[in-house]
């Protein structure tokens, strides 16, 4: 009988029981793509767990939705750094007023993978309105002469090739290429074991951003089942949209955990992270 474990720590981790097993190195990474009976297709990069069937949808929306609702405008123009899956460019092409999006995936064969295994999240690579790079996302954000409304890192952990993604030189390289009140957003790692990370990455940020905040979201596979994403703003506080705007956003969008209320909630944090962040989160 295979299972297969990814280790959070030393002694405690993730076992997953798979049917079906399929793995390859790619340039980059090793790649492995599970089926489960119990949290169906499961997407596993160095052998972390990067999404599964059943909860994917917690991760693409926090990391898409809360920025998106935090403009007091409609926006235009997205980029993704990572996210090869396409479940965030699915969460974001939900607002019919965003025109463009760029994709910047090193790996296509994360790409090709979830076009042949996962359609709930890769459907979004038919939409026209998505232009895909394959890329490294450092050196295109270095390069770019584009300017968005909100870059969103959908990166795997900082290992590999996503390393240079949690890196202050490029946190101010995003700064460059955001419009006058442009939204940044990266997914920051579990508040239970990468506190350490967590102060780098708001640190760095704050070095370029003026509000900086910091958020959560319960998502079962994931270490602990608590993840974080920081947003770095140039302009608006997300804790200051307004509701009704905001409930107004998102009717009728097919959201599953984002509403109106975790929009403002996800934004509380335990006494146990403020304490150890209390020097950067001031």
């Amino acid at each position: 009988m295979f299972l297969f474990t990814e280790f959070h720590n030393k002694s405690v981790g993730l076992t997953i029981k798979p049917k079906n097993v399929y793995s390859i190195f790619t340039k980059y990474q090793k790649l492995t793509f599970l089926e489960t009976e119990d949290f169906g297709k499961v997407l596993v990069l160095d052998d972390l767990v990067q999404l599964t069937e059943r909860d994917e949808f917690i991760y693409h929306e926090m990391i898409s939705h809360v920025a998106i609702n935090t403009f007091p405008r409609k926006i235009e123009k997205v980029l993704i750094i990572g996210g090869g899956d396409g479940g965030t460019a699915r969460e974001v092409l939900k607002y019919d007023f965003i025109k463009e999006i760029h994709l910047v995936e090193i790996d296509k064969e994360v790409i090709e993978i979830a076009k042949k295994h996962m359609p709930f999240t890769a459907k979004a690579f038919e939409d026209k309105r998505l232009k895909v790079f394959i890329e490294d996302g450092r050196n295109f954000v270095r390069n770019t002469q584009n300017k968005y409304d909100v870059v969103l890192v959908d990166c795997s952990d900082p290992i590999g090739p996503s390393k240079v993604l949690f890196e202050k030189d490029f946190y101010q390289d995003c700064f460059k290429i955001l419009k006058e009140d442009g939204i940044f957003v990266t997914q920051s790692e579990s508040p239970f074991y990468s506190l350490d990370i967590i102060k780098d990455i708001i640190k760095n940020l704050k070095i370029s951003f003026p509000i900086v905040k910091l958020y959560t979201a319960n998502i079962p596979t994931y270490p602990a089942g608590y993840w974080s994403f920081t947003l770095a703003s140039k302009v608006y506080d997300p804790l200051k949209v307004d509701m009704e705007k905001l409930k107004d956003n998102i009717k009728r969008k097919d959201l599953k955990y984002y509403n109106e209320e975790i929009h403002f909630s996800s934004f509380a944090l335990p006494s146990y992270v403020k304490e150890r962040l209390k020097e950067v989160l001031s």
